[in-house]
């Protein structure tokens, strides 16, 4: 499935997810090592902190160089995701800390995967968070800039109600014109965005400078 789409993209962007495919010179070899840490040293019940989670993350997010295109270093979790105690460690610290939460929305594509599970533990509901055409019902759309083009987002216009508490989730905070146009989605529908919380922010991009208003949360950054 395709992500957020606020970094560009190579030839055939239904390939991967962009914001999580950065330039190879913009990040260093070391921020995120491949998986170090065998699955059965992480009990599931264990509670973490918040360095634990970050070591957790980096052990299991796995450069793939010169993907979708070359230059490019994509950052894949699916070695996260297949990992169930470190899946479940990083849910529950996306979800903690945030207070009474209503919806969680979750950013397609993979912030559909997080969102889902956080949505679960905390009782609330999830509302996805889509590319421009792929929801059945009326929507908000949210339109905003790429380097080279411009990108739109959609949620059903009945997907928020005003008073409502939102919790916003996306795998990766790149430059910040996804998360940003979700914000504003919620806000049309008179509901607060409580939080971005996003597994891995690549802070060289300043994602946070479009989000001044915002409390931005992320397990690891770089």
């Amino acid at each position: 499935m395709p992500g957020a789409s606020e970094t560009p993209a190579g030839p055939d962007p239904a390939s991967a997810d962009p914001a999580s495919a950065v330039p190879a010179s913009a990040v260093p070899a070391s921020a995120v090592p491949a998986s170090t840490i065998p699955a059965s040293t992480i009990p599931a019940s264990t509670a973490r902190t918040g360095i634990e989670v970050a070591d957790l993350i980096r052990a299991r997010i796995r450069d793939v160089p010169d993907y979708p295109q070359p230059g490019v270093v994509f950052k894949d979790i699916t070695p996260l995701l297949a990992d169930g105690a470190a899946f479940a460690a990083v849910v529950s610290a996306l979800a903690a800390g945030h207070g009474r939460i209503d919806k969680v929305a979750g950013i397609e594509a993979r912030g559909f995967i997080l969102a889902a599970p956080v949505a679960y533990a905390l009782g609330a509901g999830f509302v996805p968070v889509r590319k421009e055409g792929k929801l059945p019902g009326p929507t908000y759309a949210q339109s905003y800039q790429l380097e080279y083009g411009m990108a739109t987002v959609e949620v059903h216009s009945d997907a928020f109600t005003p008073g409502e508490r939102v919790l916003i989730i996306d795998d990766v905070l790149a430059t910040g014109g996804t998360a940003a146009a979700t914000a504003q989605l919620v806000q049309r529908g008179g509901a607060q965005v409580v939080a971005i919380s996003v597994l891995l922010e690549l802070g060289f991009l300043d994602g946070r400078a479009k989000l001044p208003d915002l409390e931005v949360r992320s397990l690891l950054g770089t």
